[in-house]
């Protein structure tokens, strides 16, 4: 026979459970991977262009990212090439499109903070900081109601 106590333990316990497997579910859901690739693609041309190697090295990144690991390595690439070719095109008119498709997480403040971290993991991959890139983080921070405390200086 269970008692009051142990029933009590065995709730939370499967509250905290099904709060985790939501949690998780969210980072694998198309918002994230889709707010992420275009968080990918505005810093990596937040100086507005990018050049082969450095979009090799982010597709690097992207096919490495832990977060990002669930989703198939092609379709994260497709999505990222897309908004870099759209922005390479005509960066004043597809920023508003990449921009507004990160802005469709600003209601989930795990997923807006882990799209604001990957951007940040691009921005600092080559070892340097760029202030256009910082400036990009600072946007999206705003964009998203997350302080920009939360990621560094």
């Amino acid at each position: 026979m269970v008692g009051p106590a142990e029933a009590r333990g065995k709730t939370v316990s499967k509250e905290l459970h099904e709060w985790l497997v939501s949690k998780k579910a969210a980072f694998r859901g198309a918002p994230y991977r889709d707010a992420s690739m275009a968080m990918c693609a505005l810093v990596a041309s937040a100086d507005g262009s990018v050049h082969a190697a450095e979009r090799k090295r982010v597709e690097s990144l992207i096919a490495g990212h832990e977060r990002l690991k669930h989703f198939p390595p092609d379709q994260l690439l497709r999505l990222f090439n897309r908004h870099i070719d759209r922005l390479a095109r005509d960066f004043r008119c597809a920023r508003g499109g990449v921009l507004r498709e990160i802005a469709k997480v600003r209601d989930q403040p795990e997923l807006a903070r882990a799209v604001i971290r990957t951007g940040v993991v691009i921005a600092g991959a080559d070892g340097h900081y760029a202030h256009a890139e910082r400036q990009v983080i600072l946007e999206v921070c705003d964009l998203l109601n997350v302080s920009p405390t939360e990621f560094g200086p």
